[in-house]
């Protein structure tokens, strides 16, 4: 009697593909369950682990570790410019208008970036040096909290 061929514990290529998910969507885990087998991704330490939904007698799945290439944090980024507050952030000073700043976009110390409005005060946060905007990372009309990043001058 011939025995039915060996399936892998785990689907690399699920993995890879739930991997970049991750990075495409700046989720921190991704967890899906298939055929009762059940994946987990989760970014920094990236574990997946495959689980069968009865042990066997003598075949216990191993946890297998992927490496993925982790994005640079913005937050730790040295040209950050986060928010000083909790609020709602806007890009131009008023609907329709032109936003302050684009990406590319050369910026002087001082000059205004955005606006965040909080309790009905709208607050210009100004540039904390010069420099050109590589990044903005909210969307027009977004809540911020404090802290938060929001843009990046390099």
């Amino acid at each position: 009697m011939a025995k039915p061929p060996k399936s892998p514990l785990v689907d690399r290529e699920l993995i890879q593909e739930l991997s970049k998910l991750l990075d495409e969507t700046g989720l921190t885990e991704i967890e899906i369950e298939q055929g009762g087998q059940r994946i987990r991704v989760a970014r920094g330490g990236v574990v997946a682990a495959a689980a069968a939904p009865a042990p066997r007698a003598a075949a216990v799945p191993q946890p297998i570790t992927e490496s993925v290439s982790k994005p640079i944090d913005p937050a730790k980024h040295p040209g950050v410019v986060k928010s000083p507050m909790v609020g709602t952030a806007y890009t131009a000073p008023e609907p329709g208008a032109r936003p302050y700043i684009e990406v590319g976009a050369k910026v002087k110390s001082g000059e205004t970036l955005l606006i965040i409005e909080a309790m009905k005060t709208m607050n210009q946060i100004p540039a904390p040096r010069g420099g050109t905007v590589t990044q903005i990372l909210f969307e027009d009309g977004q809540p911020v909290e404090f802290g938060e990043p929001l843009v990046i001058i390099e």
